[in-house]
């Protein structure tokens, strides 16, 4: 079956009851009619509420079926989805190593590899998000994990997401990516060789904004990991929310287009319109990584940026609130639209940000396209 297929398919209640969506199980205890079976059961079955029931199962099996994933793991927050994947790809005695992370890394990741990680010994080195093959010359120096987040959240850049794998795979590393953008629907990061995939199911995959989640996928030893790290962490999330989120999924794929598409309209407006210097898409032709994002993705979704020419981070703040449909707002990937003035978020020091103005992103939602546009419009004039 094709993906498209498999996706609605796959999670299917386990109980033969006739039922299309799961049952939402709430208990913390699971009981046993003998010891035996309590500690040792055969075959293997729940035995605990925190390793999950229904609708958790399902939602682990549906993303797993979403990446070709041996395991998944859920956590509290895309945030906390990205920290678990770091904390298992740290070897179990990194003191003295280095992480290599994205520039463009999403901001509080960025805080905890500045925090947190010097607790494990471990120094955060940010590189340019496009060195591409040049990472094997950082890889020289004893190196813990890999982060990668393609594109990046705020400005856009797209990874070579195999060159970098391929160098910290013959050296030994492990890597990490943030794929919220993508939603696992748009690339695949573990076929293109990452060892850890994490993302925000709080944003496409949930796409309705009335939860929090995250989840983390991987392969082979990488797997075997993460699931028996996860067990250790004590990680766990609702079973309201784990519904919640499998039902998005069911339409994550009509919505991510949907998305896709009215992004890309309005992104090609903005680009022709005579206040805008740039516009941060890489579904455009005229962004730097377009080439590299149309060999590794399959389409594009509804989140951007673009720069007010010669406009300041002020100016560009009321542009933004004299929007109608547009509301203010830190996520992206729901049902509607959002748009945020960025400059207050960008942090580099591997490779500076330089732009001709403010820095504006936006989330297209499903509202009609020409109705976003005019909203955008307005505001610009």
């Amino acid at each position: 079956m094709k993906r498209d297929t498999r996706l609605i398919h796959s999670g299917q209640p386990r109980r033969n009851d006739d039922l299309v969506n799961p049952p939402i199980e709430r208990a913390s205890t699971v009981v046993a009619p003998t010891t035996a079976e309590l500690y040792n059961p055969t075959p293997p079955r729940r035995h605990y509420g925190r390793g999950g029931l229904s609708p958790n199962m399902e939602l682990r099996e549906a993303i797993g079926e979403l990446y070709g994933a041996d395991h998944v793991s859920l956590a509290q927050s895309g945030l906390a989805s990205v920290i678990l994947a770091l904390r298992t790809a740290l070897p179990e005695n990194p003191a003295g190593m280095q992480a290599l992370i994205t520039d463009s890394a999403y901001g509080p990741v960025r805080r905890f590899c500045d925090e947190e990680l010097p607790r494990y010994g471990v120094t955060p080195v940010y590189y340019d998000p496009r060195i591409g093959a040049g990472v094997a010359e950082l890889l020289d120096k004893p190196t813990a994990v890999v982060l990668l987040e393609s594109p990046g959240s705020l400005t856009f850049e797209v990874q070579d997401i195999p060159a970098i794998a391929g160098a910290a795979r013959k050296a030994g590393v492990a890597t990490v990516i943030d794929d919220t953008w993508s939603a696992g629907v748009l690339m695949n990061p573990l076929e293109l060789g990452v060892d850890y995939a994490a993302q925000a199911l709080t944003k496409y995959a949930g796409g309705h904004s009335d939860f929090l989640m995250g989840s983390v996928a991987a392969r082979g030893e990488s797997a075997a990991r993460l699931k028996d790290k996860d067990v250790l962490f004590g990680g766990h999330v609702s079973p309201d929310d784990a519904y919640l989120c499998l039902r998005g999924l069911r339409t994550l794929l009509l919505r991510i287009e949907r998305s896709g598409a009215s992004g890309l309209h309005i992104a090609r407006q903005l680009e022709a319109h005579p206040k805008i210097a740039r516009v941060l898409h890489p579904g455009l032709q005229s962004h730097p990584d377009h080439a590299l994002f149309s060999s590794q993705f399959t389409g594009a979704s509804g989140c951007f940026a673009f720069v007010l020419d010669g406009v300041n981070a002020r100016d560009s703040e009321a542009m933004a609130e004299a929007c109608h449909l547009f509301r203010l707002g830190f996520s992206w990937g729901g049902y509607e639209s959002l748009i945020l003035p960025c400059d207050r978020q960008i942090r580099r020091t591997a490779v500076a940000w330089q732009a001709e103005g403010a820095l504006l992103r936006l989330s297209v939602g499903l509202e009609d396209a020409e109705d976003l546009w005019a909203d955008l419009a307005q505001a610009l004039g």
